[in-house]
């Protein structure tokens, strides 16, 4: 009988439909949540910034220190979050460069792309819903 695992990894996704609006998310659920977007991210600490708070600045290419968009960054820490895990929202310009090339800054960084449903398995397994709520 296969195990569930309780380790994961941090993931990311883009939670809005692409194209569609003047405003992407691109969200990441993990352990390394926090310091995934601090490391693309140039505002506030984020790590001293208070659970559930959003936070103007910009996101930066770490390898060569351009600037790609004006973003708010959205913290909530865990377990008050739908995953129960350290949550990062990057409210970016709507579109698919903007959007797409900050998701390829945090999948080169401790982050992998999620699994579709990926964020509500987590829920399910981390006990925030139940299987009918999933």
């Amino acid at each position: 009988m296969p195990s569930v695992s309780t380790e994961f990894d941090t993931i990311a996704a883009i939670s809005t439909p692409p194209g569609e609006g003047g405003i992407s998310i691109i969200r990441i659920s993990g352990v390394n949540a926090l310091k995934v977007a601090s490391q693309i991210y140039r505002g506030k600490d984020l790590a001293k910034v208070a659970s559930h708070t959003i936070n103007y600045g910009h996101v930066v290419d770490p390898a060569t220190d351009e600037e790609i968009d004006e973003v708010m960054v959205s913290v909530m820490r865990a377990p008050h979050t739908y995953t129960k895990e350290d949550v990062v929202e990057i409210n970016c310009h709507g579109g698919i460069v903007a959007t797409n090339r900050i998701l390829q800054l945090i999948l080169g960084l401790d982050a992998r792309l999620a699994k579709p449903g990926e964020f509500t398995e987590r829920a399910f397994l981390n006990g925030r819903i139940d299987l009918s709520q999933a």
